[in-house]
């Protein structure tokens, strides 16, 4: 841990000003004039409002993944209860059975499913989360940055980035939407970036993708569909209005794309002994239709899975039934609800060999108080945290990082940077992992100030962990 006094004194220095987003320049019918008569000089100035990237480092990414699956544990975890057990005799169930695993212990009584999937597991200890506020966290999660930072009320969520970046490599023949959240109505959108980048927000069911059938018939439909077209599709095609009417344009062609369409239902449809085994909860819904969809091979390359239920201030092991049951608590979301979904997820991809190019990521937004209980029987908010990968070329049946024997702090990072790891580092590990440089800044951003990918990356002060892949 000897640089993480260097560290913070590197994010001081480099901070940037946050300016309210209504309080900015905007890019007005004069500017556009005065661009225009610019001549070349404004000619390269309105490839860089395209779009373009025009800055980066000259890095080497591990591009080990095709796709990502990232899983928000939503109200933070107990790192201490989970993936960083610390068993405190008098405190912590004797029924959680806990089993060496790298640097620590893994509670393999309460989650015996993933435990037999610790071989292709790597669990980070040395996170810590920059605050212990929900909403801003999960935010700070999403987007790889401080939500109160400059640019970070416009910042779009990284499986947008990952679209945006992607894009070029979709084929013709793919129908579905690159980034796909689910159970996950709260995800962050694509912030500044077109509203193509946006998340397509479903929550699975058996009966599949709503929508996509027209009560009145294939026929009828396309009837009126077409005559939509004749009426005001000239409005939504290259529009003369706004680039909003476009993206209205878009998201009709790409709705009209998922119906009556025989791939969607197999992909989204779900059967009852498939639902069982991953758990018969909303939960293993998702992460059994995240599966099928990248089967599908239809062009999604990121999804979101949100798991609420985690804030657990009181009563976090639960309570026992009057059939002897563990109920509530860690019992309800880690042993019913997590366990099962993940586990079969894991298992699945190994043998349909789709793990090899997915990579999973899993985290909450901070962590919780250590040692013995509240007296309300909990744990409060704490910045310490975890965060697990598995798949995408990561190897597997390891710990990075190791905390004190309590769980409070890291005392050894575990990787080369020698201090905790941030959301800007695990951001800019799921980058390299896709084979998108962590560097890029795009000059596309309403203010042409420069959107990084991954804050102040440029001047080395966030990376990779790279060490997931030794």
């Amino acid at each position: 841990m000897n640089n993480e006094a260097k560290f913070q004194k590197l994010v001081q220095k480099l901070q940037k000003t946050h300016v309210s987003f209504h309080n900015r320049p905007h890019f007005s019918r004069r500017n556009f004039l005065n661009l225009a008569g610019a001549g070349l000089t404004a000619s390269f100035l309105s490839k860089n409002l395209e779009g373009q990237v025009i800055k980066s480092s000259n890095v080497e990414t591990k591009n080990t993944a095709k796709n990502v699956i990232f899983i928000l544990l939503a109200g933070a975890p107990s790192h201490t209860d989970t993936f960083d057990l610390k068993f405190l005799d008098g405190t912590t169930p004797n029924d959680f059975n806990p089993t060496k695993f790298g640097s620590g212990l893994f509670p393999m009584g309460l989650m015996p499913n993933i435990g037999s999937q610790l071989g292709e597991i790597a669990v980070v200890r040395s996170v810590r989360a920059w605050a212990a506020a929900h909403t801003l966290s999960q935010t700070w999660v999403q987007i790889g940055r401080s939500p109160t930072a400059a640019l970070g009320d416009i910042a779009p969520n990284i499986g947008s980035i990952v679209a945006a970046e992607k894009r070029g490599e979709r084929q013709l023949s793919q129908r579905f939407p690159s980034f796909l959240a689910l159970n996950s109505n709260g995800a962050m959108g694509s912030g500044y970036l077109p509203a193509s980048y946006e998340p397509f927000k479903v929550t699975p069911a058996a009966t599949g993708l709503a929508n996509t059938a027209n009560p009145d018939g294939t026929a009828r439909f396309e009837d009126k569909y077409n005559l939509l077209n004749q009426i005001d599709g000239n409005l939504r095609v290259n529009s003369p209005i706004s680039e909003q009417m476009n993206d209205y344009g878009d998201f009709y062609k790409s709705a009209k794309g998922l119906m009556y369409n025989s791939t969607v239902d197999k992909a989204f449809k779900l059967g009852a002994p498939d639902m069982v085994r991953y758990g018969n909860s909303g939960f293993g819904n998702a992460l059994l239709t995240a599966k099928q969809v990248l089967e599908a091979n239809q062009g999604t390359r990121y999804i979101q899975v949100t798991v609420g239920g985690w804030d657990m201030h009181t009563n976090i092991y639960g309570q026992t039934n009057a059939a002897g049951v563990k109920t509530g608590g860690l019992y309800t979301m880690a042993k019913n609800t997590l366990d099962p979904a993940l586990g079969e997820l894991i298992k699945d991809m190994k043998s349909n060999g789709s793990l090899k190019d997915t990579m999973i990521v899993m985290m909450g937004e901070f962590g919780r108080t250590v040692g013995k209980l509240t007296d309300q029987g909990g744990r409060d908010h704490y910045q310490q945290q975890f965060c697990l990968f598995a798949g995408g070329g990561v190897k597997g049946g390891k710990t990075i990082g190791q905390t004190d024997d309590a769980g409070r702090v890291t005392v050894d990072a575990g990787w080369s940077e020698g201090r905790d790891v941030r959301n800007e580092d695990i951001e800019a590990t799921i980058y390299s992992a896709l084979g998108i440089n962590w560097t890029n800044i795009r000059y596309d951003d309403p203010f042409g100030r420069g959107f990084e990918y991954v804050p102040s990356a440029n001047e080395g002060l966030y990376k990779p962990i790279h060490e997931l892949w030794s």
